[in-house]
């Protein structure tokens, strides 16, 4: 007579993950801030959502650079908005304002006084295509001076705001300037004093 042979019992692969280590727990069940240094020293929590904003593209135009690049991206989004939407200037208008604020973002320090100037220079340029002139020269003409009285809403809008985002980050410029004074005469107050 045959015996069964007997095998020892098999694990099975357990479906379930393997428990998570103690750091992973505390990684998880944390909001992720990060501690960045400022100029003066101080230390102070980011949140993420700052931090990718910060890696988004940061150039610095000229005023002309600045202004070449509204005039441009304004002719191109009314060429695509006369292409596409048969000109609408809804459309425009809205698409204006965050070109407005880019402009007035990205243009150097120095030339920050150009902003308001060069968005409604841009927004003139961009509303050659969907104006909707005809009969030459003249005709197109006054199809650009009636389109800019039509929408001045959008264009005093975008100014506005270039404006004032130019007049933030140059009360700010000013606030670092002060700040580093103070700085320097401090360090300059303390290096002057005689030491024991």
């Amino acid at each position: 007579m045959e015996q069964p042979r007997t095998r020892p019992p098999q694990r099975r692969q357990s479906s379930q993950q393997a428990p998570l280590s103690p750091q992973s727990t505390i990684d998880e069940a944390t909001t992720v801030y990060r501690v960045v240094a400022t100029p003066d020293g101080r230390t102070r929590r980011v949140p993420p959502a700052l931090l990718a904003l910060r890696r988004l593209p940061n150039p610095r135009l000229t005023g002309i650079g600045a202004g070449l690049f509204a005039a441009a991206v304004m002719f191109a989004l009314a060429c695509l908005d006369w292409l596409l939407f048969d000109g609408s200037s809804i459309l425009y208008g809205v698409l204006f304002l965050p070109v407005s604020a880019l402009t007035a973002l990205w243009v150097r320090p120095v030339d920050l006084v150009t902003a308001p100037i060069i968005v409604p220079i841009a927004f003139a340029v961009g509303v050659i295509p969907i104006a909707g002139g005809t009969g030459g020269f003249g005709g197109q003409t006054m199809a650009v001076v009636t389109a800019l009285a039509v929408h001045a809403g959008w264009l005093y809008g975008g100014t506005l705001i270039a404006g004032l985002i130019a007049s933030v980050r140059k009360v700010r410029l000013m606030r670092q300037r002060r700040r580093r004074m103070r700085s320097a005469t401090k360090r300059a107050r303390s290096a002057r004093r005689p030491r024991p």
